[in-house]
């Protein structure tokens, strides 16, 4: 069995991951995030401290540098490559995120799709959306009913596919529709009021850890897709250019991060396996389910 812990940013994973580990002393830690992949992006992406990484082995943090696109298929085949090392040893995995996707490609074996940069820049170069559904729907017209018509990054992503892979964006395997048994995350419960007052907390403590510093280090740094849409650093790197005060960025990070968290919870909530509790009852859950995986599964698990 796969355990996760998963939930809203702000929640207490990382607090309650550390928990178990340190009551059960074999546990290690596997990264869920797509932000904690990239190294200098430390203290905007809640990155388990020195001493917490040297007390508990986290693995699939500071993968790449932040100028480096990583894809959900890269993330993938390295939280396979570690879930294996991990279990080899006889120890047992803790997967702990936010990031739903990364989640399902794991516990799921998702098939994923490869990238294509250059058919992907051929298709950013042509503006009406429209008629890139209409494309869409001649080469994988399943595919093309799928998406909303004004979602232009679906669209083109499917697009991508198609034309990179010659083969359609539809035939990548069930997708999101179907969960296999098995897995089981336990998702943290947090009142929105509670959450919402998290974040502002969180986002106040990372600005007095030297957030706006970290950010200021990328600053001329050609960032990749991903990394520059990283929570906290692009909205201080449009302060540090003059963009807006340091107070209206802080305002619109705690209004993004909310928004985010907001997201997550539709995410997790969707999956029909998800085991919600409290913080506060999530060690003991998460360490019932860590036992009882061993008794049922000995060999396999561990």
């Amino acid at each position: 069995m796969t355990v996760a812990v998963v939930g809203a940013t702000a929640s207490g994973k990382s607090a309650v991951a550390l928990a178990v580990a340190r009551a059960l002393g074999d546990v290690e830690i596997v990264s869920v995030d797509s932000m904690q992949v990239y190294r200098g992006l430390d203290i905007g992406t809640a990155k388990p401290s020195a001493a917490e990484r040297a007390e508990v082995p986290h693995h699939l943090l500071d993968l790449v540098d932040p100028e480096e696109e990583f894809s959900v298929a890269e993330f993938q085949h390295a939280a396979r490559a570690a879930l294996a090392d991990i279990r080899a040893r006889r120890r047992r995995p803790l997967l702990v995120g936010g990031t739903g996707l990364y989640l399902r490609a794991v516990i799921d074996d998702l098939d994923l799709p490869g990238q294509y940069p250059a058919v992907r820049a051929d298709l950013a170069a042509e503006a009406d959306t429209t008629a890139l559904l209409a494309r869409l729907g001649a080469l994988d017209p399943v595919a093309a009913s799928r998406i909303p018509p004004g979602n232009r990054r679906r669209v083109v992503r499917a697009l991508e596919v198609t034309l990179g892979s010659g083969r359609p964006f539809s035939s990548y395997g069930p997708g999101l529709a179907v969960y296999r048994p098995g897995p089981v995350p336990v998702g943290l419960d947090v009142p929105l009021e509670e959450l919402d007052r998290r974040i502002e907390a969180r986002v106040a403590t990372m600005l007095d850890a030297g957030l706006l510093a970290e950010a200021a280090a990328l600053r001329g740094r050609p960032l990749s897709r991903t990394a520059a849409r990283a929570l906290g650093y692009e909205e201080l790197l449009g302060h540090l250019a003059g963009a807006c005060s340091l107070d209206d960025a802080t305002t619109r990070i705690v209004r993004r991060t909310r928004q985010l968290a907001r997201r997550q919870l539709r995410w997790f909530r969707r999956d029909p396996r998800t085991v919600w509790c409290s913080p506060d009852d999530a060690v003991r859950v998460v360490t019932d389910l860590l036992l009882d995986s061993e008794q049922r599964h000995p060999d396999h698990e561990r």
